[in-house]
């Protein structure tokens, strides 16, 4: 398509905010959206009739360094940073045009995309996550002492800090090193089940997490399983609380006055591999009952995939999982579009209106049906460039 002004006829539009569906036309230039209602024109025509057309999706919490999870220590960078190009491709071909990355892409990667070196979702990094000496985030083998096996980049800043001054320094090294979020892990993994309200970091630590960040206009997301990490994340005043896959009534009510947004990151522990181990049977129960006491208190939702074991085909699975979790479609939707971009403070994105860019997925069927999404993509733009075509996300 060579013409300057592209228009996407004849198809009808989401707006994610109402739930409304309406036919419309979309005309889009420079990158962004110009103008969306009837009888538009344009240089180039791609004909949208019986596809409607959703802002391109927005997954909050990812890992984009980490093609897999297993098998990562025996590769170098190299082949590593090989095997994330497609895992790049296949994610913004199933309609992801951003990315929040949470812990694993540095900032290279976020800027070689945006040159074009290598086709993929627009990123934003929090390169790597703070947590105190011992935490998730300390890679430390009794055999071997302190590793970077896991990190993704060997150039990744150290995220590991004690007490408040270290805190407020380890806030600034992943600043300096090009991070636009910053992600601190207040409670262990999933699968620490039994310590799973054992909070890593202190109160007055992540006060200061909070407070240094948002010095530097930066937001905080915080990695928390559990009711009383969550709490305390929450009343320290981060933007968003990730995973939280054992809160309570209380927990919920923290976030809910503080405005705190929940990224439930559900396909690792209710996606396709959810009944292979205890630990996810046991985080899945538990996943399941915190998000429905966060959508019945009305908490901020935002769609987030985690690292699911088969990222390539899972990504969407998230969608119908929140909604077979009881969320309305349209609110899944939103969840992944408007609210998402509300969270990450970009009203460049998250619907299809003039002025906002032109990321644009197209979809066959009833957009209300969220089954089987993946095969049903027709096409998507990322700033107005066809990215994904109906071989692609197949």
């Amino acid at each position: 398509m060579s013409g300057e002004r592209l228009l996407l006829s004849r198809g009808s539009v989401l707006d994610p905010d109402s739930g409304d569906v309406r036919r419309l036309d979309v005309a889009v230039e420079g990158g962004r959206v110009v103008d969306v209602g009837d009888g538009l024109d344009g240089d180039d025509e791609f004909d949208c009739s019986g596809l409607t057309l959703v802002p391109g999706l927005i997954d909050c919490h990812a890992h984009m360094a980490f093609a897999h999870l297993e098998g990562l220590e025996g590769k170098s960078p190299y082949y590593r940073a090989l095997e994330i190009v497609d895992l790049l491709r296949r994610t913004v071909e199933l309609g992801v045009t951003t990315v929040r990355d949470a812990w694993g892409a540095d900032a290279g990667l976020r800027d070689g995309i945006a040159a074009g070196f290598v086709e993929g979702p627009r990123l934003l990094v929090s390169l790597a996550q703070l947590c105190g000496t011992g935490g998730i985030g300390d890679h430390f083998d009794l055999r071997r002492g302190e590793s970077d096996a896991f990190l993704g980049s060997p150039w990744l800043p150290r995220g590991v800090f004690d007490g408040v001054s270290e805190a407020r320094s380890a806030v600034r090294r992943m600043i300096r090193s090009g991070a636009d979020v910053i992600k601190v892990a207040v409670s262990g993994s999933a699968t620490q089940i039994d310590a799973i309200d054992h909070q890593q970091v202190a109160d007055d630590e992540l006060v200061e997490i909070v407070t240094e960040a948002a010095r530097h206009q930066r937001f905080v997301m915080a990695h928390a399983h559990g009711a009383r990490t969550a709490e305390a994340a929450a009343r320290a005043g981060v933007r968003s609380v990730e995973h939280g896959a054992f809160l309570d009534e209380a927990a919920v009510g923290v976030m809910a006055d503080r405005g705190t947004w929940l990224v439930p990151t559900l396909s690792p522990v209710l996606g396709r591999v959810a009944e292979t181990d205890q630990w996810r049977r046991d985080a899945g129960d538990a996943a399941a009952r915190s998000f429905r006491l966060a959508l019945d208190a009305g908490i901020p939702i935002a769609m987030g995939t985690d690292c699911p074991a088969s990222p390539h085909e899972d990504r969407l699975d998230e969608l119908t999982i929140m909604h077979e979790l009881g969320m309305p479609a349209a609110e899944v939707w939103r969840s992944a579009t408007s609210e998402a971009a509300r969270l990450l403070d970009r009203d460049d994105l998250g619907r299809i209106e003039s002025g906002r860019r032109a990321d644009i997925v197209a979809i066959s069927g009833d957009v209300m049906d969220l089954s089987d999404l993946a095969p049903r993509i027709e096409a998507g733009w990322k700033d107005g460039r066809l990215v994904s075509a109906p071989s692609d996300a197949g």
